[in-house]
């Protein structure tokens, strides 16, 4: 399952996330298949969803909400069956009532929420992950 989004400029979302065909834009070579469509059928994670623009926020949104996308610079949209996880460590619901955050987006997005304290705040788990990650580093899983 690929991250994304959290590192994506403005002007390359779409096309990363929803894909391109040849001709969309300047340097669009070929057709190119989004992040969506290739998650087609599993799951695809957002990570830093609060950092998303409001802009961008509204065409994703869509996508979740209808099952279709449409590439950029594409006619036709198509049918796709995505799980939608993702994560930020921003406040959304706060960011929402201070309208950074589209409201009905969070509501798509928030079916079921894991509040995960900061280490900080559960440092019993310290030793714990640091014998999984010594383990780990040193019995790594063969591909």
């Amino acid at each position: 399952m690929p991250s994304i989004l959290a590192g994506f400029a403005e002007g390359i979302f779409e096309s990363e996330l929803f894909g391109h065909v040849k001709g969309a834009f300047t340097d669009a070579r070929t057709d190119r298949i989004g992040r969506f469509e290739l998650a087609d059928g599993g799951t695809v994670f957002l990570d830093e969803i609060g950092n998303v623009p409001l802009r961008q926020q509204a065409k994703l949104l869509r996508v979740i909400e209808s099952g279709e996308l449409e590439r950029v610079g594409a006619s036709r949209a198509k049918k796709i069956d995505v799980r939608v996880i993702s994560a930020t460590n921003a406040d959304l619901k706060a960011a929402s009532h201070a309208g950074h955050f589209r409201e009905d987006l969070l509501f798509r997005l928030n079916t079921v929420e894991i509040h995960l304290p900061a280490l900080r705040e559960r440092r019993e788990d310290i030793p714990t992950l640091a014998f999984a990650f010594s383990f780990a580093i040193r019995f790594p899983l063969s591909p």
